[in-house]
């Protein structure tokens, strides 16, 4: 079990995070990026398309020509590749209590980060599941299968989500909507 950090280290967290995002974008302007997502009537259990009650920020989108990175400090390394270039989308996520996102799936993977409060995820090849991520702790979406997210804890929720897509893709392209999987038993 992860333990929760203290003020200190949320600070510092969404320091690194924005500082990551700022450093590896170009910012730009779009309009419309910045709408609500359609209110719905709030369900029993995670099996709906359509979203409720969370409302996007764009903060910003770049552009990478090529990427083929490696860093190997002493025990620790990551590598990054993309052929064919790379597109980053970052955007934030406000959940009101009882949020939820509805059931979809994003071109490239998907780094998210919990600000505030707590958001529970639910995978569309394990919907029985919750993934419960608090503040500082984070989740990382593959893009292939498909997943929602929901505020479930009855406080708002915030989130930081950093999108890896094939380069061109633009904000109307990163979420694909999809059908709800099986009823859990």
């Amino acid at each position: 079990m992860p333990v929760k950090p203290d003020s200190h280290d949320k600070a510092s967290t969404l320091s690194v995070t924005v500082l990551f995002a700022v450093a590896l974008l170009a910012f730009s302007a779009c309009d419309g990026v910045d709408k609500p997502v359609a209110p719905t009537a709030t369900p029993d259990a995670p099996r709906f398309t359509i979203g409720s009650g969370s409302t996007p920020t764009f903060i910003g989108q770049a552009t990478f020509p090529h990427l083929d990175i490696k860093r190997v400090t002493h025990d620790w390394n990551v590598e990054v590749k993309a052929k064919g270039g790379l597109e980053m989308l970052v955007r934030s996520f406000a959940y009101n209590p009882g949020a939820f996102t509805g059931w979809h799936k994003h071109p490239g993977p998907v780094f998210i980060q919990v600000i505030e409060g707590t958001v529970t995820f639910f995978e569309a090849n394990d919907p029985c599941t919750p993934i419960v991520v608090r503040a500082g702790h984070g989740y990382l979406d593959s893009g292939e299968h498909g997943h929602i997210g929901r505020n479930l804890s009855g406080a708002p929720a915030k989130d930081v989500t950093v999108y890896l897509a094939p380069p061109g893709t633009q904000v109307s392209q990163l979420r694909i909507d999809m059908d709800a999987p099986a009823v859990c038993p």
